[in-house]
């Protein structure tokens, strides 16, 4: 089976990273969040709890409107990009406007991504993912009917109706890649494998596991689960008898470094990849998404093509110096720990691989 998740995948964009000078390239990579509106309540979604930084500036109202999301679409395809994932915020599938731009972006031949919850993934929407989307993940957290609805706050059935969605959507689409995003908490850590086999019962070609984040503090974070540490590596052991060529187990569980330094003064990363809000605020990553640290500017009163080559936006992309800024959990650094290692590599010696 080919990788799906991989630090790498950056370098086959060597030539939209480090140029610290003239404008900026066209990011790889948009991240649009059309709604804040969600058809569920999780307990441990950053973007609704208080407790958790992550949102902390996020009005649930917003949602871009129709216009300005075809117009932030027309930028993408006429700039470049590559790719654009549709994420939270809310819930992406509750967006009116989904299946229209999602085919406006795939005619125009920007791939496509979306993170959803998969309660609504059938009708107009699931059509359009299942003809232009590259990948679809599914974010679900329990094992069964009880589980889910109480972890989520929905009415019972829906944990029945979202695996019925993921079925009929995989045997819709032969081209989209439909992964489960399962994060394991104290609750449904002795699930996980049971939860797996459902999963692959279904179609879904991949479970991702994660780790529940319940603290901003890194040291009670790693508290809570090295409670059941042993409990998940044995219960990963028993899901990974499930793997084979359509369907395997991506181990993301980790504890958390305990210390969020930086020793890199810029972030490359931030020419790769951008994040659009359902405020019109672009933000430097999803780590910063709805936060007033992570705004790089609004495209409320311009569009997004005129934002991203001005030389404000270029200077502020610049100057982030993620020693002093990002002191805090960064899904990017591990991408780019490797590219500024290859930055740095000198020419002369480059041949000599």
């Amino acid at each position: 089976m080919s990788v799906v998740y991989s630090p790498l995948k950056v370098f086959a964009f060597a030539d939209r990273f480090g140029d610290r000078q003239g404008p900026l390239a066209a990011p790889v990579h948009i991240r649009i969040k059309p709604t804040n509106a969600c058809n569920q309540n999780c307990w441990y979604c950053a973007y609704r709890v208080d407790h958790l930084a992550l949102g902390s500036e996020m009005e649930i109202r917003d949602r871009i409107p129709r216009e300005k999301m075809l117009e932030i679409a027309g930028d993408a395809i006429a700039m470049g990009v590559r790719a654009v994932t549709f994420s939270g915020g809310g819930e992406p599938l509750v967006y009116p406007y989904l299946a229209e731009t999602v085919r406006m972006l795939g005619e125009g031949g920007v791939a496509i991504g979306c993170l959803t919850n998969g309660a609504a993934l059938r009708g107009d929407a699931a059509d359009a993912l299942g003809e232009w989307a590259t990948w679809v993940r599914i974010s679900i957290d329990a094992w069964d009917d009880e589980s889910y609805a109480k972890s989520r706050s929905v009415r019972k059935g829906t944990f029945e109706r979202v695996l019925e969605n993921i079925d009929a959507f995989s045997d819709a689409s032969d081209r989209c890649t439909i992964g489960i995003s399962f994060i394991v908490t104290r609750e449904n850590a002795p699930h996980i494998a049971e939860f797996c086999r459902l999963a692959y019962a279904v179609g879904a070609q991949h479970v991702k596991l994660s780790a529940c984040v319940v603290a901003n503090d890194v040291a009670e974070n790693n508290a809570y689960h090295a409670e059941i540490a042993d409990l998940v590596a044995d219960q990963i052991a028993i899901a990974r008898e499930l793997e084979g060529p359509s369907f395997t187990i991506l181990d993301h569980y980790h504890s958390l470094p305990e210390r969020f330094v930086r020793e890199y003064d810029w972030c490359p990363m931030l020419q790769i990849l951008t994040v659009i809000g359902a405020d019109l605020s672009v933000y430097t990553c999803q780590d910063k998404a709805y936060t007033p640290s992570g705004v790089l500017g609004s495209i409320r009163d311009r569009s997004f093509r005129t934002f991203w080559s001005s030389p404000e936006t270029a200077a502020r992309v610049r100057s982030l110096d993620p020693r002093e800024s990002c002191r805090h959990h960064c899904v990017s650094n591990a991408k780019n720990l490797l590219l500024h290692e290859y930055l740095a590599l000198d020419p002369d010696h480059a041949a000599f691989a």
